[in-house]
């Protein structure tokens, strides 16, 4: 077994875009970060490879999620402070505890969030806190969120418009970040490359309607929390991910009607996406694919 790294050892700072910067971890053969058993620090984020982003102008910062433990997030917080930053914000994409592991470094920060994240991380705060909500390791203290929004909140980072939109995919809480001047999408986990984790079987109908929503806003840089490295450092996806998570989405609602659809292996169900480039095949999305089968077909027929 190899030697398993210090939290946040393992990371790199990308610069996809201009005024964007890209925390990302994971994503290495044969590496763990937390623990060898069941975990979601490995299981659902470092394994697939995550990033946190922040959006940088000047003295300016908007951090988006602040990852996934406490050392991550001190090492976004001392290069943004190294590079000049003095003014700190911070947006949660959605309440799952790879995105919110960090908030204490930022509890002298405004915390932004949609108003179901907040209500989500409060009825949940003492199984997180315990770490009987989704495993080990617990998230002490649990830091919320000290703004909230309902569907649009604009802001500004330095001279840069940022708008915090909400959009019922994956986690009907989830906050995407948009800038609308340089087309840039920051799709926290409403997109996956190489597929959606159905989170919510029972929002996919929804989720479907609001990733049209999101496609109809012409973003030409898709940057999502899990994803490839090369991709994301190279200026992210483009709005092809956005078409093949519907896609994907499509086809599993299929599923309970259609047994020989459910039967097939991942890289045969998005075998059309892959074909154009717009996802790629990850192996680790297997047992998600698997999973996602399950927890649709569990639902009943649409």
């Amino acid at each position: 077994m190899p030697e398993r790294p210090p939290l946040g050892s393992t990371m790199t700072i990308l610069e996809p875009l201009p005024h964007v910067l890209a925390f990302y971890d994971g994503r290495i053969a044969g590496r763990r970060a937390f623990a060898d058993g069941p975990n979601w620090v490995d299981d659902g984020a470092y394994e697939l490879g995550i990033a946190s982003y922040a959006i940088v102008d000047g003295e300016d910062a908007l951090v988006y999620d602040t990852h996934i433990s406490i050392p991550h997030a001190r090492l976004i917080r001392s290069h943004l402070e190294a590079r000049g930053v003095r003014r700190l914000s911070v947006v949660l994409s959605h309440w799952h505890l790879d995105h919110i592991a960090g908030n204490e470094v930022f509890a002298d920060c405004e915390i932004m969030a949609h108003v179901w994240c907040a209500g989500e991380m409060e009825r949940r705060k003492t199984r997180i806190e315990t770490g009987t909500e989704d495993g080990a390791p617990p998230i002490v203290p649990l830091v919320p969120p000290t703004r909230t929004y309902r569907d649009v909140l604009p802001i500004e980072v330095g001279g840069l418009r940022v708008e915090l939109r909400h959009a019922d995919i994956h986690s009907r809480d989830q906050t995407l970040l948009v800038l609308p001047d340089q087309g840039v999408l920051l799709a926290g986990d409403a997109l996956e490359d190489t597929v959606t984790y159905v989170a919510e079987p029972q929002g996919l109908e929804r989720h479907l309607i609001d990733l049209e929503r999101v496609a109809a806003w012409g973003a030409r840089h898709v940057l999502p929390n899990h994803g490839a490295r090369e991709i994301i450092a190279a200026g992210g996806y483009g709005p092809g991910l956005i078409t093949a998570t519907s896609r994907y989405v499509e086809r599993l609602l299929r599923c309970p009607s259609d047994a020989a659809l459910a039967e097939e292996d991942m890289r045969s169900f998005v075998a059309p996406e892959l074909a154009k480039g717009w996802i790629h095949y990850f192996a680790p999305y297997d047992p998600v694919h698997r999973e996602n089968v399950k927890a649709v077909c569990r639902r009943g027929t649409v």
